[in-house]
């Protein structure tokens, strides 16, 4: 049984650096430009892609994703587009991983998600609105599928609740390090340093990788000084916003793969 994710994490930081996970949604403005942008994103330097799949109800998204997210749904974009993007990030050299609400999957079957998603090369899921305690089927398909599995943790998790969800992470725990939805932030929070502090309490062992609100190089090296991976969302969703497609993703890559090495 191989992680993907704890590989190429593992390979960062081994180069003395934090992995860049950057998150692009499938289908903005269109399927194929969407791919092009993931791919951009892997040729300046993102170690992990978060294939996003389009859903109509995005509650913790901030309203810049879901104002791409909408446009995707709109236009009928699927699961197999979704794997389609997949594939190519894994031919470009990152590692895919599909970041989805849990209602897209269910929908399209869980056994059958787990088998297609492996097979199109991807390392697993996040799942941000499912709990390990109601992913039982998921936790078992992607067992056999041997995938990963990446649930949240928030700074208003207990103790007891960062060691139940790490127990059930494979890969790394997503470190949710605001409260609320999404979006880009002026300042990195203090939350976000001991949340993953506690977090590495409860898992020595798993990787931790902090989301929610980075937005450039200054504020990726903020945070790759104390988490394992940087995640990256609105920021590369406002460069598909304003026009700037794959050669603005491709700067801003470059920007935050820069920081991550600081």
């Amino acid at each position: 049984m191989t992680s993907q994710l704890a590989e190429r994490i593992g390979k960062a930081k081994a180069e003395g650096r934090a992995a860049l996970i950057a998150y692009v949604p499938v289908g903005y403005p269109t399927v194929d430009d969407s791919i092009a942008a993931m791919t951009a994103a892997v040729e300046a330097g993102a170690d992990v892609v978060e294939v996003g799949v389009p859903y109509s109800d995005p509650g913790m998204d901030g309203p810049v994703i879901q104002q791409a997210v909408d446009v995707a749904v709109r236009a009928g974009v699927g699961m197999a587009d979704v794997l389609r993007a997949v594939a190519a990030v894994a031919e470009a050299g990152a590692v895919p991983v599909v970041m989805s609400y849990w209602n897209p999957i269910e929908r399209y079957g869980v056994e059958r998600f787990a088998t297609d998603l492996a097979a199109a090369g991807g390392a697993g899921a996040i799942t941000p609105d499912l709990i390990p305690e109601e992913a039982g089927a998921w936790i078992a398909a992607a067992e056999r599928a041997d995938l990963d599995r990446v649930f949240l943790v928030a700074p208003s998790s207990t103790d007891a609740r960062l060691r139940s969800t790490t127990a059930a992470c494979r890969g790394f725990v997503y470190a949710a390090s605001t409260m609320g939805v999404t979006g880009t932030r002026a300042t990195v929070g203090d939350a976000a340093e001991a949340l993953v502090a506690r977090t590495r309490e409860a898992a020595p062992d798993l990787a931790v990788c902090v989301g929610l609100g980075v937005s450039d190089g200054a504020q990726a090296a903020e945070v790759a000084a104390f988490a394992d991976g940087v995640i990256v969302g609105s920021a590369y969703v406002r460069e598909l916003l304003e026009g700037r497609g794959a050669d603005g993703v491709r700067a801003l890559t470059a920007d935050l793969a820069e920081g991550v090495r600081a």
